[in-house]
């Protein structure tokens, strides 16, 4: 299939080179040429100077950027270039109101517009296994969804244009009180003296078994946080979440507090820590003697 991939950062460079291995003609597209070009003399894939270039003609156009803004700068680039029916798939977590001002764009020119935000973070991309949850024409989904499944483990249509986007802010809220929980967890067992390795060993496969458990335990107790989904990414994520529970009216006590607990984190320095980070804070709280 030919494909325009516009966005090859930490996410969207491996996803678009499992693309160009399984065969398909990838044109990549990145705000920062120079980012675009190593990622094609790498892969193999075509270096797209603009937007336009990476979109004229496809089947379809894969966006993998930032936020709700830097979606509609690259629709409108993107969309009169793309091939007539074209199937324009958004993986950036955005706002549910641009992913249905995006479909109606995009309808209105022929083409099909999906949001599919997708979560398992650069691991996942690295190794093609995301999940990618998509909002929007049915059809159009099932016309891409065996390319889409060459870097993820699961595709699932959630509804109409913005339920992806909607998925996946159950998907935060749900993270934003584990992490919470496992830093808690974390800091509680350090400061009653216990050794944490021997925790984990020990309550790691019982009812307090997580993916967070199992991949940032270890990290978290040590203090090592530079790494992974940046603090800042999950505080741009948790405001879309309440944003939407403020129109919506749904009660999120919890997520409005862990958001600002990652205010805290920002204000230590660790705008670009890992979101288990979370216990940094408690960390650098003094103990009682």
């Amino acid at each position: 299939m030919k494909i325009g991939f516009a966005g090859l950062g930490v996410m969207g460079a491996p996803m678009a080179r499992h693309l160009v291995e399984a065969g398909h003609e990838v044109a990549g597209f990145n705000r920062s040429p120079d980012k675009a070009r190593a990622w094609a003399a790498a892969t193999g894939g075509r270096f797209a100077v603009t937007v336009e270039e990476a979109a004229a003609g496809v089947e379809l156009f894969i966006l993998c950027v930032g936020n709700d803004e830097d979606v509609r700068e690259v629709m409108a680039a993107a969309l009169p270039a793309v091939g007539q029916g074209a199937v324009i798939v958004d993986h950036t977590t955005t706002s549910a109101k641009v992913a249905r001002e995006m479909a109606d764009l995009a309808s209105g020119q022929g083409a099909y517009f999906i949001d599919a935000p997708v979560s398992g973070g650069q691991a996942g991309a690295e190794n093609g296994q995301l999940s990618v949850m998509a909002g929007g024409d049915a059809a159009a989904l099932a016309r891409v969804e065996p390319v889409l499944m060459r870097y993820s483990k699961a595709v699932k249509h959630m509804g109409p244009s913005g339920s992806g986007q909607l998925t996946k802010m159950v998907n935060q809220i749900a993270i934003a009180g584990v992490v919470q929980g496992l830093a808690e967890a974390v800091h509680f067992a350090q400061t009653a003296g216990l050794d944490t390795d021997a925790v984990y060993d020990a309550i790691s496969k019982g009812a307090a078994q997580s993916w967070q458990m199992d991949n940032r335990w270890k990290t978290a107790a040590a203090g090592e946080f530079e790494f992974g989904f940046a603090v800042d990414w999950m505080r741009k994520d948790l405001g879309l979440v309440l944003d939407e529970a403020r129109a919506n009216g749904a009660h999120l006590a919890l997520t409005a507090l862990v958001d600002q607990f990652y205010s805290e984190v920002q204000s230590m320095g660790g705008s670009r820590w890992d979101t288990s980070s979370l216990t940094a804070r408690l960390q650098a709280r003094p103990r009682r003697r």
